[in-house]
């Protein structure tokens, strides 16, 4: 899916959305390269993966996500998809810079132990290392990657562990959310926008 400025013509944002027929299906899926998805083959409902999800830099116009997550919710509600799966990815592999935005992940935002995903990749950093650090919300939340935050105001949840991705320069975490969790109110709206 492509956002464009109608003014300029210039592509503002960008996703790609993979449909998966059931569950174990996964195994094909971008996230399973660094997650054992295991768990999650049990999930009843229709499963899509969204993938670089991205913003043209510099444009910090809020609409811009707006308008993205109200083309989704179009298009989650037409092929019934019940979770939204992908990698919320953080800048760079150092995880020290980002101590306060995994901590508020593992006091409020991790998966559902039925759906938790294991741990696939060989370097990984787990949030239970965290025994003593008291996060700074504002900070935390802050450093979290929009699109996750994004998420996780919908009722969205995490994996328990970040993956260190030295190729891509990132550390990424499994994330998802699930379409009926999404406050009923949020969802007409986002319906409204991509009317």
């Amino acid at each position: 899916m492509m956002v464009l400025d109608r003014q300029t013509d210039e592509l503002v944002c960008c996703f790609r959305i993979r449909l998966f027929q059931g569950a174990a299906d996964l195994d094909r899926s971008y996230s399973a390269q660094f997650y054992d998805l295991t768990r999650l083959s049990g999930f009843p409902g229709r499963i899509a993966e969204l993938g670089r999800f991205c913003v043209r830099p510099g444009r910090r116009d809020p609409d811009i996500l707006r308008i993205a997550w109200g083309a989704l919710a179009r298009f989650v509600d037409a092929n019934d998809i019940g979770l939204l799966t992908g990698c919320s990815s953080f800048a760079g592999t150092e995880v020290s810079a980002y101590l306060d935005s995994f901590a508020l992940l593992k006091a409020a935002h991790l998966a559902p132990m039925r759906w938790m995903p294991g741990i696939k990749s060989g370097e990984v950093f787990r949030y239970s290392e965290l025994v003593r650090h008291s996060p700074d919300r504002t900070r935390g939340l802050a450093q979290m990657p929009p699109l996750l935050r994004s998420y996780l105001r919908m009722g969205g949840w995490v994996s328990d562990h970040a993956v260190v991705d030295r190729q891509m320069n990132t550390l990424h975490v499994f994330t998802a959310l699930e379409t009926e969790a999404i406050p009923k109110p949020r969802r007409r709206q986002l319906l409204a926008i991509s009317a």
